[in-house]
């Protein structure tokens, strides 16, 4: 049981690293099936420098070869039986990691200058373009689309990064920019559930709160998850936010309400269900980590993010296992937590067996470039 226990553990926690080397440990922790996922942020990324425009001073710009190495030496790293997955977040706008000479894309919100039905072909080639560009480079699961309503001006995290203020438009639009992905070969991940859109403060500083009543959740809030469910989007990524219709005093992530009473039971979504970082402050200054992985499992969540702090990586692992050994029912959640990330990656090899990660020449290509142009209005 303890083997068991150990190697489903591992696979729930997908952990960030500090630099742009696999250094020993993550690389012990890697072979030994304690990682079900490995994070790239910028950090992780190199830099070089390359000629700007004529008279302009020299500009930086990521190193594909360094990007396309790392990825491999982290795939390589795992055991057979206990594969990697290696995600990324690359929406589009602000939160893109990989950045020039890849093809940069305008936030999504620029998909409200155009009517749907085309709204939603672009956003599809959109996802299929920017899927193949991650899945050249090594990169499984890409954190998008954003399914959050920009419904508040004053939102500090969400704004452009949504793809509209209606919900229908974002529903609409994320699932095609989903279905692209998809084609792609890359594991889409619709984030923040039930819903960002409406807050006034950043998750990753503070602990944001959404009072609407429960009828302005289901009309506005909730319905492009209802329709991601309801898609079969392979992930959902949790929001810490407090809904105080639903409870007005946890986070949605630790919330057994919102994410099994709503997600699981109201919406019938069977698909994987991820924690969006424990890192940030809106859990780590409120929560001790191990009690909010504990906690956030309990609730619903399969994945735990640990994106930064590997003392909290640890303390996580420990806390879970301890309590698995401790309780038969939380052992047997942590179980099925386990199972759907196999489950996940036995989708990734599906799909990638029927759109195989194409050359490295599709990364910034032409007729992707004309797209992000197209997207942006400047074509």
């Amino acid at each position: 049981m303890s083997d068991d226990l150990a190697r489903d553990v591992g696979q729930i926690l997908w952990v960030g690293f500090p630099g742009p080397e696999v250094d020993d440990g993550l690389r012990r922790r890697i072979a030994a099936g304690a990682c079900g996922a490995a994070i790239l942020f910028r950090r992780n990324l190199r830099h070089v420098p390359a000629a700007g425009a004529a008279g302009a001073p020299p500009v930086e710009v990521c190193d594909l070869d360094h990007l396309a190495a790392l990825t491999a030496e982290l795939h390589a790293a795992a055991p057979a039986d206990a594969p990697l997955l290696v995600a990324i977040d690359q929406e589009g706008g602000v939160v893109q990691r990989v950045r020039a000479p890849a093809t940069q894309w305008p936030p999504m919100l620029c998909h409200d200058g155009f009517a749907a039905p085309a709204d939603a072909e672009l956003a599809e080639q959109v996802g299929l373009a920017l899927g193949r560009e991650l899945a050249a480079l090594g990169v499984d699961v890409d954190f998008a689309p954003v399914l959050d309503v920009n419904t508040n001006p004053d939102n500090p995290i969400i704004g452009d990064r949504a793809f509209g203020a209606d919900p229908e438009d974002v529903a609409r639009r994320a699932l095609g920019f989903a279905t692209g992905l998809a084609r792609a070969g890359v594991l889409g991940c619709g984030k923040h559930f039930p819903g960002h859109g409406d807050t006034h403060l950043d998750s990753h500083l503070a602990l944001p709160r959404v009072d609407h009543d429960r009828a302005r959740l289901d009309a506005v809030e909730l319905l492009p998850f209802r329709r991601a469910a309801a898609a079969g989007l392979p992930m959902l990524m949790t929001a810490h936010v407090v809904f105080a219709a639903v409870d007005p005093d946890v986070p949605a992530t630790l919330s057994r309400k919102v994410v099994g009473g709503i997600l699981r039971d109201e919406l019938g979504y069977d698909g994987l269900v991820v924690s969006d970082d424990l890192d940030m402050k809106a859990i780590a200054d409120h929560y001790g980590i191990g009690d909010a992985a504990v906690r956030a499992i309990d609730a619903g969540c399969d994945v735990l993010l640990l994106c930064r702090e590997l003392g909290h990586q640890l303390e996580a692992h420990d806390a879970l296992l301890r309590r698995g050994r401790d309780d038969a029912g939380f052992r047997a959640r942590l179980a099925d937590a386990a199972r759907r990330v196999r489950v996940a990656k036995d989708a990734l090899a599906a799909l990638r067996a029927a759109a195989p990660a194409p050359g490295r020449d599709v990364v910034g290509a032409w007729d992707h470039r004309r797209l992000a142009d197209r997207l942006a209005g400047r074509a």
